[in-house]
């Protein structure tokens, strides 16, 4: 008579992320699967937590031969303004639960709400990923996805943009702009310089730049800075991602004479001629609130929105955060904010923005 199959046993566990091990593992799990993100990955969680002074921990789920079953990264973002959040992934717009195990799935996601009363949280946010139900809430449509499929070569890739973005593209050629693509401590300044303005002008804090410049550390090859410049003068700059054959233009950005100059979609233009050449075949534009200005940039450039789920569990008698800057409660500091002498908002900027997650 044949031995009786063992049940598989699931165990969650948080794990050591000092352990170098243990992150390649974690890794190599990530780079396996179509639907792991560079937010996942602890290139960004690493680097994210040291960059704002904040914590960041991996809780795995197992089986009995310790196979790797699913995985949760998770940011603990605390804020004197914003109150105190246990975040997947932090500072990122995608990286909540990965498994194909319903039972660890849902496994993680208690856990998770155990780290969260445990370190004092009374939200707990998962962007994306298998969405737990029960004492969940799950968020829909308030934001969208835009990609598409890179075209074939740099003709194709204008003639695939819809004709009155693609005629301002064309308006941008004409401007004798240059294109600068490094890795270099000039391509960070440069970069930094023009998003903290951008984001200035949006009425929005800048981000620390140890986070912006400990990600692009940590992500080495998989990540670069596209530089648009004028007569020598960086007018447009964007930092990309590049994860499993598809680029991410995540942080960008432009100054007030890049608009009439055309930088933004010279910038966007030559990121997908770039990103071909080096082995792409998508362009992930990123994530736009629903309805916003850049929700409708990303569609007149021919992309289509894709609905993106996200789930919340708060705390009985308590509140989730409202980090949204589209937020009516915000409409008066961000006026304030777009007023300020750009070396002030620039001081005070990030002290915010690393509250944020």
């Amino acid at each position: 008579m044949n031995a009786p199959i063992l049940k598989q046993r699931i165990t969650v566990r948080e794990a050591d992320i000092h352990d170098p091990l243990e992150l390649t593992r974690i890794d190599a799990w990530l780079m396996q699967r179509n639907d792991s993100s560079p937010f996942h990955r602890p290139h960004w969680v690493i680097a994210a937590a040291e960059g704002t002074d904040q914590e960041a921990l991996y809780l795995l789920a197992e089986n009995n031969a310790g196979d790797l079953l699913g995985l949760l990264p998770l940011h603990i973002v605390h804020s004197p303004i914003f109150g105190r959040a246990l975040v997947s992934s932090g500072f990122s717009v995608s990286g909540g639960i990965l498994s194909d195990s319903p039972t660890a799935s849902a496994r993680l996601a208690d856990m998770a709400w155990q780290y969260a009363q445990r370190h004092s949280c009374p939200t707990v946010e998962l962007r994306g990923g298998v969405l737990p139900s029960g004492d969940w809430q799950v968020k829909e449509g308030a934001h969208a996805n835009f990609a598409r499929a890179l075209a074939t070569d740099d003709e194709a890739e204008l003639l695939a943009i819809p004709r009155k973005q693609r005629a301002e593209v064309r308006k941008g050629l004409k401007n004798e702009l240059e294109v600068h693509i490094g890795r270099e401590q000039r391509d960070i300044d440069w970069h930094y310089d023009i998003y903290a303005e951008s984001v200035r002008n949006l009425g929005t804090p800048v981000f620390p730049k140890s986070l912006i410049e400990g990600v692009f550390r940590a992500f080495g090859n998989d990540a670069d800075i596209l530089t648009v410049c004028k007569d020598g003068q960086p007018v447009a700059s964007v930092l990309s991602l590049y994860h499993k054959g598809a680029v991410m233009p995540y942080w960008g950005g432009g100054k007030w004479q890049a608009r009439a100059l055309r930088a933004n979609d010279i910038m966007y233009y030559e990121l997908m001629n770039h990103s071909r050449r080096r082995g792409c075949t998508h362009f992930d534009f990123g994530r736009s609130k629903t309805g916003s200005g850049a929700y409708s940039f990303k569609k007149n450039w021919g992309f289509e929105p894709e609905p993106l789920s996200y789930a919340i569990r708060t705390a009985d008698n308590s509140e989730a955060r409202d980090i949204d800057p589209n937020s009516p409660k915000y409409k008066l500091q961000i006026s304030l904010w777009q007023k300020l002498p750009l070396p002030i908002a620039n001081k005070l900027g990030p002290w915010i923005a690393k509250g944020i997650g």
